[in-house]
């Protein structure tokens, strides 16, 4: 639980650290799938899976936010039509204005365009496995609530969340949503995540596309990672 920032000097040695808490699931590839969520989470969950040798997938998820702010999320839509807003039940208004501006539909569209581009699996393909869900940090955990909620409608055998660092509140809500929270730094009021990070970059699709495809060229030939 360190409390002093950054501590990882790119996304890639803070999933290889993340790797290491999951070591006992090195190599089952029949039965443990990698689900990252892009774009951020994309790279950790590909260094995790070089180390790991474990299928990575995609989920694509969206946070809502009015454009004027659009650090400030009021809400997240996930596959299934799965939407969270702030304050849950209480977020009527926020979630009110998000639809009749428009903003949660637009937040689809781009949701759904990720998941055509990235190749999210049909959730048939999950059913039964064990998933290890993947971020590059949590603040305000509206969109990985939204993925958790989400996944666990497929049917998973079990579900992990894997985080370098995450808000403390925060941490507690999801840990109520999966099966196990593992997460580097557990930091109170969290407020931007790339400040744990050395270098935090914003990622586009074809940075993302480029991972993917490495990640699933060394998942179907096992002597690649080793060259």
């Amino acid at each position: 639980m360190v409390t002093r920032a950054p501590l990882w000097t790119s996304r890639h040695q803070a999933g290889l650290a993340l790797a290491e808490a999951f070591a006992d699931r090195r190599g089952h590839r029949g039965d443990t799938t990698l689900v990252a969520l892009p774009r951020g989470g994309v790279p950790l969950a590909a260094a995790m899976a070089s180390r790991l040798e474990l299928p990575l997938v995609t989920w694509s998820v969206r946070k809502v936010a009015d454009p004027r702010w659009p650090e400030l999320a009021v809400g997240a839509v996930a596959a299934g039509g799965v939407v969270v807003w702030r304050h849950g039940a209480g977020g009527r208004q926020p979630a009110a204005t998000a639809t009749e501006h428009g903003w949660l539909r637009d937040q689809e569209r781009e949701r759904q365009r990720r998941q055509r581009l990235f190749g999210d699996p049909p959730g048939d393909r999950l059913c039964g496995r064990h998933l290890i869900v993947v971020d590059d940090g949590i603040a305000t955990g509206m969109t990985a609530e939204a993925a958790l909620l989400s996944l666990r409608r497929v049917g998973p055998a079990s579900l992990a969340l894997a985080v370098p660092v995450v808000d403390r509140q925060v941490a507690g809500v999801l840990g109520r949503l999966v099966d196990h929270v593992e997460a580097l730094a557990v930091v109170s009021d969290l407020q931007a995540v790339g400040l744990w990070y050395g270098h935090f970059e914003q990622l586009s699709d074809r940075q993302v596309l480029a991972l993917l495809e490495a990640a699933r060229r060394a998942c179907d030939h096992p002597h690649l990672r080793h060259r």
